[in-house]
């Protein structure tokens, strides 16, 4: 996946609105490149944000998922999205407190049975999965109906 995708393209892949993305680019949370005035996202980006999209629908406060970003980036040594094509399955679990990254189900089992208290399951494979995947039914012309992220709503 080499090609580029514009901010539109991002925004209906993953949920996020256009001025979302244009924050997150001037906190250099995802930093797209620019051809003139235009942004362009690689497949690196568009991982990141959806990933960063999953975290923000699970209530993480934009400071917390500037650390879990950092962390995977250090633990992966390598962009999130060139980790996670290989075949295991990765998962961000948390404790509230400290992160966790697992290879694999048995990993995730082990640590959820020693857990003293709850503790949040991301599958990170699953959401670079459900882009590829929506990506393809795009091509195809195929719009499928993804998770709308939750927006807070004015009282009367």
């Amino acid at each position: 996946m080499q090609r580029g995708f514009t901010s539109n393209e991002l925004m209906a892949l993953t949920g996020i609105t256009a001025r979302q993305l244009q924050w997150w680019d001037e906190r250099n949370l995802v930093i797209p490149d620019r051809r003139g005035h235009r942004r362009v996202y690689g497949w690196d980006e568009l991982v990141t944000v959806a990933v960063i999209c999953q975290l923000r629908r699970r209530g993480f406060s934009l400071q917390r998922v500037r650390k879990v970003i950092r962390f995977l980036q250090q633990e992966f040594g390598t962009s999130l999205a060139a980790t996670v094509r290989a075949a295991s399955e990765y998962h961000l679990l948390t404790d509230g407190t400290h992160l966790y990254l697992r290879t694999s189900a048995r990993q995730v089992v082990d640590l959820l049975k020693n857990a003293r208290q709850p503790m949040l399951d991301i599958c990170l494979s699953d959401e670079v999965r459900r882009v590829r995947a929506e990506i393809q039914a795009r091509k195809k012309g195929v719009v499928s109906e993804r998770i709308q992220p939750l927006r807070r709503t004015r009282r009367a």
